[in-house]
């Protein structure tokens, strides 16, 4: 009877504290918008932040709520944005596409050096010592923090200069952040000619330090029939909206130091 009585008391308390927090959580739950969670479920999870939100599940949020713009979600392409707008019973404006690109040429065949850096291999930590161990203090220092921030195995380092493999590509904007030189630029995937240079020094003072920089000549301003070339501190800046991929001035560059990319 000693034992029992004990065994009673709990099993009653246990069922009483049950009761109140099956009711408690019937009156204190909150309310959710099952959209959220469809919308979640076609998100691909990347986080990136390319949408604008520190990540998916604010995103989603946002896009039930009507406070976030459907169709900018890069890493999930076309078919996932087309899903996000049946579900919000809207028709999406599909966002450009576009891609990671470099834009700067210098190779160690083509930039100086000014030091010989034997520090921290980070881009970060290089950029830290008077701009990092190159002459051209835009461009590329070739140590692979963008490569380490890609989880797609887009980028490689190749001659102290980093290369995207556009094609894989998802527009995460994970290398642009990671690049202390700010020379990795989203761009339209759209075929479209690209100055792959970010050096704004003069062009005499560019001629000294690097073999492609762009010295502002003026050449593919003169060249382009379509007006989409510009110069603006000393630097050649094309504006793909204009641009069709002609290639005038391509051919006319002296410095070499415009491409075609796709």
């Amino acid at each position: 009877m000693h034992i029992i009585l004990p065994v009673i008391i709990i099993g009653i308390i246990g069922i009483i504290a049950g009761f109140g927090l099956a009711l408690c959580s019937v009156l204190m739950a909150v309310k959710t918008d099952e959209r959220v969670e469809a919308l979640r479920a076609e998100l691909p999870g990347a986080n990136c932040g390319a949408c604008g939100y520190a990540g998916c599940d604010q995103y989603a949020e946002a896009l039930a709520n009507g406070e976030a713009k459907p169709g900018v979600c890069a890493p999930g392409g076309a078919s996932v944005n087309a899903k996000i707008g049946e579900i919000l019973g809207v028709e999406v404006e599909m966002a450009r596409p576009v891609a990671a690109t470099v834009v700067c040429n210098g190779s160690n065949e083509h930039v100086k050096e000014k030091m010989n850096y034997q520090g921290i291999a980070t881009c970060k930590a290089a950029n830290m010592l008077y701009g990092g161990p190159l002459a051209c203090s835009y461009g590329c220092i070739g140590l692979g923090d963008c490569a380490r921030a890609c989880v797609y195995g887009a980028i490689e380092i190749k001659n102290g200069r980093a290369y995207i493999d556009r094609s894989k590509c998802t527009a995460c904007t994970a290398c642009t952040i990671a690049c202390p030189k700010g020379i990795i630029k989203m761009l339209p995937t759209d075929e479209a000619a690209v100055v792959v240079c970010s050096n704004c020094d003069k062009g005499a003072a560019t001629r000294k330090i690097c073999d492609v920089g762009c010295i502002g000549c003026m050449k593919c301003v003169k060249v382009c029939p379509h007006d989409a070339v510009k110069v603006e501190n000393n630097l050649a800046r094309i504006d793909p909206d204009k641009c069709t991929a002609c290639g005038e001035c391509v051919r006319n560059c002296p410095v070499k130091c415009i491409d075609i990319i796709k």
